[in-house]
């Protein structure tokens, strides 16, 4: 009986480091990120564009691609924002391109102006659209604010990652992609 006892102690614990530690679960996920590798969907719906002209996921094939979905009430979204504005300025003159796909959860996140003023306050200077018809969001087959989707250059989503967290992993995915490992 200590036997399985302990064992089911050992197993729980096992879980519990699993759910609590979001690096423990990018690594344990990155296999089935990469055998899972399928085609990045098109940008559709996508308007109001800041800091760019609109881009195509066809447009950007031969770069490292990293979509974000955020809306700027989400304070987990506010969190990673700075995270992934240093990912765009320590790598986007080795080829990485970050856009921002702002999707809306309430009523005034859908106004232009306001998604504006977000993106200033926020220092964000890495290209944002609005999906205010959550048409990318449903192509993406998004569920959570935020979440990164890593686009290689073949143009397939290669790794997934929500909420906050899994930054170092994150980094060192863009960083195998641009071959600076």
């Amino acid at each position: 009986m200590n036997t399985a006892r302990f064992a089911l102690s050992f197993v729980l614990f096992g879980l519990a480091v699993y759910a609590c530690l979001p690096e423990v679960r990018a690594f344990a996920g990155r296999n089935d990120a990469v055998a899972a590798a399928k085609p990045a969907p098109e940008f559709s719906g996508l308007d109001h564009w800041q800091n760019s002209a609109p881009l195509s996921i066809e447009n950007l094939r031969g770069k490292v691609v990293l979509v974000e979905f955020w809306t700027f009430e989400c304070i987990n979204c506010r969190h990673v924002i700075p995270h992934t504005q240093e990912l765009f300025e320590r790598y986007r003159n080795d080829g990485l391109v970050v856009v921002g796909v702002h999707t809306p959860e309430y009523d005034e996140e859908r106004v232009p102006a306001n998604v504006a003023a977000a993106v200033q306050r926020l220092g964000i200077t890495y290209p944002v659209a609005q999906d205010n018809g959550y048409a990318t969001w449903n192509a993406y087959g998004n569920q959570y604010w935020p979440a990164l989707y890593l686009i290689d250059q073949q143009g397939r989503i290669v790794y997934h990652t929500i909420g906050e967290g899994n930054y170092a992993y994150t980094e060192s995915r863009v960083r195998e992609l641009l071959g600076k490992q």
